[in-house]
């Protein structure tokens, strides 16, 4: 195996043509460079948007991501798997790849023109990875800062290894850089469209951004700016899109964009003049981890951010027209401790964002546990297949109307509690899946990797061990009665 993924990456022109596979990763590598560069921001959304163009990957998107719900949950774990896949650590990489494969194949299904999709397709695979690349190489050319020959050939190189490490099964990109530009070119013009997923990040998602973590304490002041930055988001990431494809899709030209864009990404590549420390993704994977429960010191001075910035938005919003928008703990008559049923149902319930429960929005809490404790086969399927016997109890409960799935209006119908059979083996698998010595308890530091806080923040308990019994029971507290939690909202309520 390890041979093919060797010749795989051999592939690439020029001086990296013959290069071993491992030496396309870590530190000294074209992408490394740029993923700790303010340009790239930019560069993710523009290939986002051309990876949802392509009508199978826009259809996986719209029917299975969690990146409207929970748009900053979903960025922070795409850039751990880039720093998995990219990083210097060969068994890490080779884990992710593992993982990154199981995920999408679980990822199949028809869209709205009955149309099958399947994350697996090698095509498909492909032109996600193109599509970075290629954006990569259109930030430096829009910055005034474009790639020689040899970086362009060593960055594609990298990209083809990224795809060999995925496995003989996950597709190529051409041979040589010289045939990427004419392969690019003919999906732009024949295969890309218009998608539902592709109008939802460019005219709706930042219009309804939610606060990261760091300025819930400010909702007035976050409205304030996404409504100032979201449409220049949109803007630019339209402007910079292939011209052929903006014509055929309809996309407004809207006068100065271009100018506006060259602009933003001028102003992307003046901020790699900052100091290091500010600039680095992973103090953004960490900003992004951040909850004022936690029991770090970054964790501390968010709590004390927060208290100030609390502060000052409520006198933000004495001398500013904007309405007031309450924060959880805010909402009039709202003690703090529980939701009403159709809070519950849009917080946490429908993850996917689009107003219904289905399967696709308990596979992303499966998905989400299942990363953020970072488990192999056989737990990660034990867990997916206890929620889909969870799923079956709430469709045969809840769905009146039969139409395979349940809206607010079911589940706001339904009985308070909900904690059937299947909901407590989600609860007891999820237990053994933490449970990572398999003592029966789950000391602290395996209750840090779940909840990212330490028993002090919400136990009492002396011996700093969590029973399956106390585990159990605060988890169907959280999911049937709706509890707030110090755990688990930051797990699978916080945007």
């Amino acid at each position: 195996m390890a041979g093919d993924h060797e010749a795989s990456a051999a592939d690439a022109t020029g001086p990296w043509a013959e290069a071993p596979l491992g030496s396309l990763f870590g530190p000294d590598s074209q992408f490394h460079r740029f993923f700790n560069d303010p340009r790239w921001a930019l560069a993710v959304v523009r290939a986002t948007v051309l990876e949802a163009a392509h009508p199978q990957i826009g259809a996986a998107l719209a029917d299975n991501s969690t990146f409207v719900a929970h748009p900053w949950r979903r960025l922070r774990n795409t850039l751990v798997s880039l720093q998995r896949m990219f990083g210097a650590d060969d068994h890490q990489r080779q884990r992710e790849a593992a993982r990154l494969n199981r995920l999408h194949a679980r990822l199949r299904g028809t869209d709205e023109r009955n149309r099958p999709y399947d994350a697996m397709d090698p095509q498909v695979r492909a032109w996600v990875v193109a599509t970075l690349f290629e954006s990569s190489v259109t930030m430096c050319r829009l910055s005034g800062q474009p790639l020689d020959r040899t970086s362009m050939e060593r960055l594609y190189a990298e990209f083809q290894a990224f795809l060999a490490v995925l496995g003989p099964d996950a597709g190529h990109l051409p041979p040589t850089l010289g045939e990427f530009w004419p392969y690019y070119d003919r999906v732009v013009e024949e295969e890309l469209e218009n998608t539902e997923a592709l109008r939802i990040i460019l005219y709706q998602l930042f219009d309804h951004l939610p606060a990261p973590a760091l300025l819930e304490g400010l909702p007035t002041v976050w409205a304030a700016g996404r409504a100032l930055a979201g449409p220049v988001i949109g803007t630019v990431t339209v402007a910079s899109l292939p011209e052929p494809f903006r014509r055929r899709a309809g996309l407004p030209e809207v006068p100065g964009a271009r100018t506006l864009m060259q602009g933003a990404y001028v102003a992307a590549g003046l901020a790699r003049h900052l100091p290091d420390n500010w600039l680095r993704t992973e103090n953004l994977v960490d900003l992004l981890h951040l909850s004022p429960d936690g029991d770090t010191a970054g964790a501390a001075t968010l709590t004390a951010l927060r208290d100030r910035m609390d502060r000052a938005g409520a006198l933000f919003r004495l001398i500013t027209p904007f309405p007031v928008q309450h924060t959880p703990a805010e909402r009039p008559g709202d003690p703090g401790t529980r939701r009403s049923a159709e809070e519950f149902f849009t917080e946490v319930l429908d993850q996917t964002g689009n107003g219904y429960l289905d399967w696709p929005d308990l596979a992303a809490m499966a998905r989400e546990l299942s990363t953020r404790l970072d488990l192999d086969e056989p737990e990660e399927t034990r867990l997916y297949q206890a929620f889909a016997d969870w799923w079956r109890e709430l469709q045969t409960a809840l769905d009146t109307d039969g139409d395979g799935r349940v809206s607010q209006e079911e589940y706001a119908a339904a009985t308070p509690s909900l904690a059937g059979p299947a909901l407590i083996r989600v609860a007891e698998v999820l237990f053994d899946v933490t449970d990572a010595n398999g003592d029966g308890t789950i000391d602290t530091d395996e209750y840090r990797a779940l909840f990212r806080t330490a028993f002090r923040r919400t136990m009492q308990e002396a011996d700093a061990r969590y029973t399956r019994g106390a585990f159990v029971k605060d988890f169907l507290s959280f999911m049937s009665g709706r509890r707030r939690s110090t755990g688990y909202d930051p797990l699978l309520a916080d945007a």
